[in-house]
């Protein structure tokens, strides 16, 4: 049948399509494919699988068990409560890693041990296994799900939470054999890809040097591509760009303040919009001297805040020039004290740790900052961990370029502060702890990163006997960590307290402070005994769990209330009272400080 042009029509297309026979390639894909199909189909859960393919009849048995014993440690709790989702995640996780470790295992020991056992005794024991297996993980599983939604809730009491926990369990489960085999298909995606390779090397080169080459470019390949193109050109490019936009905005309420006294003002040098998100937040939202009046009962200044944004200069010395300009237009060098600020990645810092000491000294003080970068802290700690101390360096450095053009008697107090990422910068900007205490009159650190270098020097030097999450030093001369200050900045007791003074405020089950790389493969000493107020007595070290643990715990280390977690609520009011308490302030002043900060607390 012929259409209007004289060819055939689309129906008589089909037809001739339809009779003509497959070609072979094609018949012997399909016959290959079905032959593929019956043989994982036919073959018994108890021989071990075909090496050859991606998909198994039934997984390697060791590396089933050693992921199903892994799932079970991540079960475990860590330094704050999880969600269900969240231990999903961690399940999942930890199973893939679990089952690697176990096919590892199954591959080393036939190589290494020679002996061997007849047969039909490898296949009686193997069916054995299997069947024990399928009986035991099943009820094993339930009855551990059962005992961490126990101990999650006993975590939640430790830390002030309500007890009540949804605790989805099959949902848990689910998740984590998901994610887990996820991750082990992209694995033998890999490995099918590398025997390829090697089976195309082959016909060049002979077969120790194709193995070497093929091994070596799949790791090239594999760590290019998740390094480079998942990582940095997806995940960290996305970050960033989300990030950006939000610098260009500012958070709800917060407007440009009037005060002649702070960045961003209309008298400022430096323009509104110039200070990013997280210093229009700052200097937006600075006490007012009626404000500060309304505690100090006194008539108050309007204080100094003073805050150079990324966009405001082209490099930190540039910024820190227009910092020391904006402090000498705000009279910043004529205040009781001079604090410096260390900001986090995005260039927060955070109002509950600044107003205290505005407080204590009836606003007669000034606070100045630098912004270097606008990525969350976890992406900044990645791409440029170091940008955050050279920046606070830069500024302390030129701060203290023009205390010393003062005459010593008409010089502010030089006091550093940071919070979380901000101590870390604080801490680089200095050459160790006698450095640190030799050119400030004080400091106030809360929850240091682990890195944190003055953190770890105080640490590893600590008296013997206080424990890691308590430190002792130089039996609490000049340093002093708290997670309850009242109670713990008399420690040791009856011990001289000099100045100046530096204080940490660092909980027992804050992850940020604790989380490192090495959790891994290596035991911390803050799970040996005696452990944190607030740490849960079933908290155990396992290898690589932990791990994933604390990394999923810091997304969660705002999710409970102060002192735990990352969560230091109004603790900067004691933290500054003892640092450098100004003259004539009681015990009982700090206590009605406390409680007026308290009532008068921001969420978070």
């Amino acid at each position: 049948m012929l259409d209007t042009k004289g060819g055939s029509s689309p129906v008589a297309q089909q037809r001739h399509l339809v009779g003509r026979p497959l070609p072979d390639a094609v018949r012997r894909a399909a016959r290959r494919c079905a032959d593929v199909a019956l043989t994982v189909a036919r073959q018994p859960y108890w021989e071990r699988p075909n090496e050859t393919w991606l998909v198994r009849r039934w997984p390697d048995l060791t590396a089933t068990v050693t992921a199903t014993l892994f799932y079970w440690l991540s079960l475990t709790p860590s330094l704050v409560p999880r969600p269900w989702y969240l231990q999903g995640l961690v399940g999942g996780i930890t199973s893939a890693i679990g089952y690697a470790l176990g096919a590892l295992l199954s591959w080393v020991v036939p190589a290494v041990v020679r002996w061997r056992p007849s047969e039909p005794t490898r296949t009686r024991v193997r069916v054995r296994a299997w069947q024990a297996f399928f009986l035991l993980a099943p009820l094993l599983t339930v009855l551990l799900l059962s005992e961490s939604a126990h101990m999650q809730r006993e975590l939640r009491k430790l830390q002030g939470l309500p007890p009540t926990l949804t605790w989805h369990s099959l949902m848990i489960t689910l998740i984590a054999i998901a994610l887990c085999w996820l991750l082990l298909v992209l694995a033998r995606l890999v490995r099918l890809g590398t025997r390829a390779l090697i089976r195309v090397l082959l016909r060049f080169v002979p077969k120790p040097l194709a193995v070497f080459a093929g091994l070596l470019i799949s790791a090239v390949v594999v760590m290019f591509g998740a390094k480079n193109v998942v990582f940095e050109r997806g995940v960290i490019d996305m970050a960033s760009r989300i990030a950006a936009n939000t610098d260009q905005s500012t958070k709800d309420g917060v407007v440009q303040s009037d005060s002649p006294y702070v960045s961003g003002s209309p008298e400022s040098l430096v323009a509104w919009d110039d200070l990013g998100y997280q210093g229009r937040n700052f200097t937006g939202s600075v006490l007012s001297r009626e404000q500060i009046s309304s505690f100090t009962r006194k008539e108050a200044m309007d204080p100094v805040r003073v805050y150079v944004g990324r966009a405001a200069g082209g490099g930190y010395a540039e910024q820190a020039k227009l910092a020391i300009a904006e402090l000498d237009r705000t009279g910043g060098f004529d205040r009781a004290v001079l604090a410096i600020a260390g900001t986090t990645g995005s260039g927060w810092i955070d109002a509950r740790t600044a107003e205290p000491l505005e407080y204590l000294y009836n606003g007669d003080t000034a606070v100045v900052a630098i912004q270097y970068s606008y990525l969350p802290s976890w992406v900044s700690f990645l791409v440029d961990r170091e940008e955050a101390g050279r920046a606070t360096r830069e500024l302390v450095t030129a701060v203290e370029e023009r205390l010393e053009s003062m005459p010593e008697d008409r010089r502010p107090r030089l006091v550093v502060f940071g919070e979380s990422l901000g101590a870390t910068a604080v801490e680089d900007a200095f050459d160790g702890v006698g450095d640190l205490l030799a050119r400030t009159d004080g400091a106030l650190l809360v929850g240091p990163p682990n890195y944190s270098p003055i953190r770890t020097e105080v640490t590893e030097r600590r008296d013997p006997g206080s424990p890691v999450w308590r430190p002792v030093y130089d039996n609490g001369r000049h340093v002093r960590f708290a997670q309850y200050p009242q109670r713990d900045l008399l420690l040791p007791e009856g011990a001289p307290w000099e100045r100046p003074r530096v204080v940490y405020l660092q909980n027992a089950s804050d992850p940020i402070v604790w989380w490192s790389p090495g959790l891994a493969v290596r035991s911390p000493e803050w799970l040996r005994p005696p452990t944190g107020p607030d740490v849960s007595a079933e908290a155990q070290w396992f290898p690589f769990v932990t791990f994933w643990q604390l990394t999923v715990d810091m997304a969660m280390s705002y999710g409970v209330g102060a002192p735990h977690g990352h969560r230091y609520g109004t603790n900067a009011v004691e933290g500054w009272a003892a640092v450098i308490p100004p003259e004539g302030w009681t015990a009982a002043d700090t206590l009605r400080l406390k409680a007026f900060a308290e009532a008068h607390e921001a969420p978070y």
